[in-house]
């Protein structure tokens, strides 16, 4: 199928059909002694998302015993090959379509910028899954994973330039080519350029460490207070930038603080550790949580979260032991949204 003007990425507060969550690999892990742990946190997530909706783990053929067992009869264990298990980035973005229908866009997938290999199969995982849930696909021109891009569902998209005109993903393309195909397949006309992502953040800065859309004209903003932290001028810089921006809508967006966790290492390595890696599902919110010495920030978001969310049960995971993978629950998702006409219907 030909690039056009494909339709409409929902906002992931819309209605979901189910959620995606693809298996760890041991041998892809930063930390593969860590593996058990790795697969419990994963377990965690995905039965907490099966609370609200159907989820379906991608395994391959040899860990999908494992899988079951974690996760129980509840979800549904789809075998597929795959090299790594962050979904959000080497999975479809699926969007709907004016017919109603829906389309699955299957971004180029380079493993962050060449930073793993091999990536071939997670590309592939995505056409896997799209083809098991019935959905056509539609292939992107360009370098792109799913944690690097946050829309409001009424025209308005946000991302970093650190990440998008890094050029380790599509040193070939200008900022505005990039931007008429983001307009051209997602359907929107408006884009909130962040100049980066959180300090540590492997990924170049993915934007789903450090805003997203609460609502239509809400964004939420992870914030550093202390001077001496790389974050603090990040998210100043941040703040200015959405102060100043201007949505599809013409609204100034509200901005919804949410102070960051105490700075924490592991392996010599600074965690990216962020609030706002939840994940949206039907009815609630997965949100990680850190404990130890951050149970007040923890606490914190907590109440931020619910007064930005009223109509949501807030569901708290551990997320250690996937930030020391590089990641947390909004990375290990991805939101199969539901057809337009079965919204309908």
């Amino acid at each position: 199928m030909s690039m056009t003007e494909t339709g409409r990425m929902p906002a992931e507060w819309e209605p979901h059909e189910r959620t995606l969550i693809q298996w760890p690999v041991r041998n892809s892990l930063i930390h593969p002694e860590n593996y058990e742990e790795v697969c419990a946190g994963y377990a965690e997530a995905a039965r907490a998302a099966a609370e609200f909706e159907p989820v379906t783990v991608i395994a391959e053929e040899e860990t999908a015993p494992q899988a079951r067992l974690h996760c129980g009869d509840k979800i549904e264990i789809f075998t597929a090959a795959h090299s790594d298990a962050w979904v959000r980035d080497s999975g479809p973005t699926v969007v709907q379509e004016e017919s109603g229908a829906r389309l699955g866009i299957r971004w180029r997938f380079n493993a962050w910028g060449g930073k793993y290999a091999p990536y071939e199969p997670d590309h592939e995982a995505a056409s896997a899954v799209l083809e098991h849930l019935g959905i056509p696909r539609l292939d992107a021109p360009i370098i792109l994973e799913g944690g690097s891009i946050h829309t409001d569902g009424q025209g308005t998209l946000m991302t970093t330039e650190q990440c998008l005109l890094n050029p380790n993903r599509n040193p070939d393309r200008t900022r505005a080519e990039i931007e008429d195909i983001l307009k051209s397949l997602l359907g929107v006309t408006t884009i909130f350029w962040l100049r980066r992502g959180l300090a540590g953040d492997e990924t170049d800065g993915h934007v789903d460490n450090a805003a997203c859309f609460a609502r239509p004209g809400a964004v939420l903003l992870q914030v550093c207070e202390d001077p001496k932290d790389p974050n603090y001028e990040i998210t100043q810089e941040n703040r200015r930038i959405l102060l100043s921006a201007t949505d599809a809508r013409g609204r100034r967006p509200e901005l919804i603080e949410i102070p960051q966790p105490p700075a924490r290492r592991y392996g010599g390595v600074r965690l990216t550790l962020s609030y706002l890696n939840f994940y949206l599902v039907n009815g609630g919110l997965i949100l990680p949580v850190f404990g130890g010495d951050a149970a007040e920030t923890d606490r914190c978001a907590v109440e931020i979260l619910q007064k930005a969310f009223p109509d949501r049960k807030i569901r708290t995971v551990n997320g250690i032991p996937l930030v020391r993978e590089g990641g947390n629950v909004h990375c290990i998702t991805q939101q199969i949204p539901l057809a337009r006409r079965e919204l309908e219907e």
